[in-house]
């Protein structure tokens, strides 16, 4: 079991106006893999302590982009609280399945759900600072256009990147493909590739089984999925 590291923020910005990311400086920090994610660790002046685990959007450092979780125990204190350095405990990081590395060569197709977006993010900006040309392809699901994490780097992507919006309730003026949900056409044609799915676990089924339908080899999917915190 790794053990617990300090970190401490040194720079928070909004993403939404209920996501906000956070720039960590964490001595001892070993590194990780594009998909991982750390466990983040609060403690109270009384001695309780609450844990949340959290995907990495970055490609090197730690950087987290949390939602906040209305009724939430850890989540609000993040978004709303935390202040450039302050304290908290990180664990990690953790997973080895969810994680792309830079010298696969194959296609890469991503699939995010609302705040699923960010693991496949830290994918995205690992495969710019390798410099490499592997091709990849982002099909994101958010309800409006209000909920655009990365905005700046997704709606500008790097050669090679091609980024499809699927807003599902409301979309921006202009916008060709009317509000829905996401379909078969959304995802295909694009041949072979990695699939990464990433976001609640509703939609990580529904679009599981979407890629199965389209002939994608079931060994080449990889799903990671979330859900309400008990």
């Amino acid at each position: 079991m790794t053990r617990w590291l300090t970190a401490r923020l040194v720079e928070a910005r909004d993403e939404t106006p209920t996501a906000r990311t956070l720039r960590f400086e964490v001595p001892g920090w070993p590194g990780h893999l594009p998909g991982q994610h750390v466990d983040v660790r609060l403690t109270a002046e009384d001695g309780y302590t609450a844990r949340r685990s959290y995907s990495l959007a970055s490609a090197t450092g730690v950087e987290l982009t949390v939602q906040r979780v209305a009724g939430g125990e850890v989540s609000p204190y993040l978004t709303r609280d935390l202040r450039p350095g302050d304290l908290v405990e990180l664990r990690g990081p953790v997973g080895g399945w969810f994680v792309w590395r830079a010298a696969d060569p194959a296609p890469v197709l991503l699939v995010a759900g609302g705040a699923g977006i960010v693991p496949l993010m830290s994918m995205i900006r690992a495969r710019r600072a390798a410099g490499v040309s592997t091709p990849f392809r982002l099909v994101y699901s958010l309800r409006s256009p209000a909920e655009l994490y990365y905005a700046a780097e997704l709606l500008d992507p790097p050669a090679g990147l091609e980024v499809s919006l699927v807003h599902t309730r409301r979309t921006p003026p202009g916008h060709a493909r009317p509000a829905g949900r996401l379909t078969a056409a959304d995802l295909g044609p694009y041949g072979e590739a990695d699939c990464f799915v990433c976001g609640p676990s509703g939609y990580v089924e529904a679009a599981a089984d979407l890629l199965l339908g389209l002939g994608h080899d079931p060994a080449r999917i990889r799903t990671e999925r979330f859900g309400p915190t008990g």
